[in-house]
């Protein structure tokens, strides 16, 4: 079962960018309450709709520096990642549903049979 993992450096964070075909990344620190309940439901979402695209976690407080290299200033915000390249970018209201129907297309075509 995927779980996030979570990112300690912009070299980590960049290595984990080219070497995975599919990656969200989740922006967030621990006194967003907002973003509290909303990674549970984006990581039951991943689990049932896209086993392949990897997640990774970035606290914004601890490693600003991270979040300012890709030009975060609000919490919650997610990239995703297709080849390396950004490809979707929600911040602050993100509807579950909204987000699925975003990544349905490109995931489906990178990885169909």
């Amino acid at each position: 079962m995927p779980e996030f993992i979570n990112i300690n450096s912009i070299t980590e964070f960049e290595k984990f960018i080219v070497s995975n075909e599919a990656l969200l990344i989740y922006f967030s620190h621990e006194e967003c309450n907002v973003c509290k309940v909303l990674r549970p439901k984006v990581e039951e979402m991943l689990r049932k709709g896209f086993p392949a695209l990897k997640m990774m976690y970035c606290d914004t407080v601890k490693y600003p520096e991270i979040a300012a290299q890709r030009s975060i200033f609000a919490v919650p915000t997610i990239l995703i990642f297709f080849d390396g390249r950004e490809y979707i970018r929600k911040s602050r209201n993100i509807g579950i549903e909204e987000l699925y129907t975003l990544i349905e297309r490109p995931y489906n075509m990178m990885f169909s049979d």
